[in-house]
């Protein structure tokens, strides 16, 4: 049994009308799986991570101003969310989520979040929807494991991971990877271990063979121990923000050769929904939904 990791407030957040962020997006992806057959006992739920945990990774200063609405305004624009309890807590109890994806990979061998993938989070600033750099605090608690010495963070979210490849900048056990959009969001990039920037408007052949590239570089190349995979889907055909002409199928196929190359590999993999920005919250669903069916949660039929 594959775990799954969710919890009712991934999807509980007052947001302004016709707000970017597709919050209800979780919870359809939950209520999904569970038409599908996906029992109650599949998913476990998360606890949010305590403040005190965060800063001793990140800037004090900058935990404790989010925690406690001191923020600026300015801050708060570049996140992109109004400022609230809700969102404190939202936001621990999703990185908490990841956390404890992180845990049950290393356990099971594999482990999925129906949120995460916060990866423009940067140590003292939020950005673009990311407050928490989850993948990164969760590749340090992997590598708390005594069998993991090094982590693959392979994002193929369709926006560059800059805040995890700052933060994993001067840490050789915390490998960054990520295909993205060369013309789209963050503009100043940062430099991961490896980069893969992608064309406007590119196709599932170039753009499942430029995957297969950097999975094949990266595991020769670094020798991970563990992958925690960014599986956004934001590269899809229909996403308003991603520029990139991914099928529903190329994102299918994608999701497998991740899963197959960690598999072939004995990693464990802890993957993360990511980036989705279709506003029809049930074609985005079906989209996510990818990457429960290369996994093998359910069928692909």
């Amino acid at each position: 049994m594959i775990p799954l990791v969710f919890h009712p407030i991934y999807s509980q957040l007052s947001l302004p009308f016709k707000h970017r962020f597709p919050i209800e997006k979780s919870q359809g992806i939950r209520d999904r799986l569970g038409q599908l057959g996906v029992a109650a006992e599949h998913f476990n739920t998360p606890q949010a991570v305590a403040a005190e945990q965060i800063k001793k990774v990140l800037e004090p200063s900058y935990v404790d101003g989010f925690a406690k609405g001191t923020l600026d305004a300015k801050a708060m624009r570049r996140i992109g969310f109004p400022w609230s309890e809700q969102l404190v807590q939202r936001t621990l109890t999703a990185v908490g989520g990841t956390l404890l994806t992180g845990k049950l990979a290393l356990e099971h061998g594999m482990a999925l979040n129906l949120t995460g993938g916060y990866h423009h989070a940067f140590a003292n600033f939020g950005s673009g929807f990311c407050i928490v750099n989850d993948l990164y605090l969760c590749a340090l608690q992997m590598l708390q494991a005594q069998e993991i010495d090094r982590v693959l963070i392979f994002d193929l979210d369709v926006h560059q991971g800059d805040g995890t490849a700052k933060l994993a900048e001067n840490n050789n056990a915390v490998i960054t990877v990520s295909l993205h959009g060369e013309k789209n969001f963050p503009y100043r990039k940062q430099i991961s271990d490896m980069d893969f920037p992608l064309p406007k408007h590119i196709t599932d052949e170039p753009y499942l063979e430029t995957v297969e590239e950097a999975l094949h570089l990266s595991m020769q190349q670094f020798q991970p121990d563990a992958v925690i995979y960014d599986a956004g889907v934001d590269v899809h055909v229909d996403d308003d923000l991603g520029l990139l002409n991914i099928s529903t199928e190329g994102i299918y196929q994608r999701d497998c050769m991740v899963f197959d190359a960690c598999k072939k590999a004995q990693l464990p993999v802890a993957a993360v929904i990511g980036g989705g920005y279709q506003r029809d919250i049930t074609a985005l669903v079906e989209v996510h939904l990818q990457l429960f069916k290369a996994a093998g949660v359910v069928p692909n039929a």
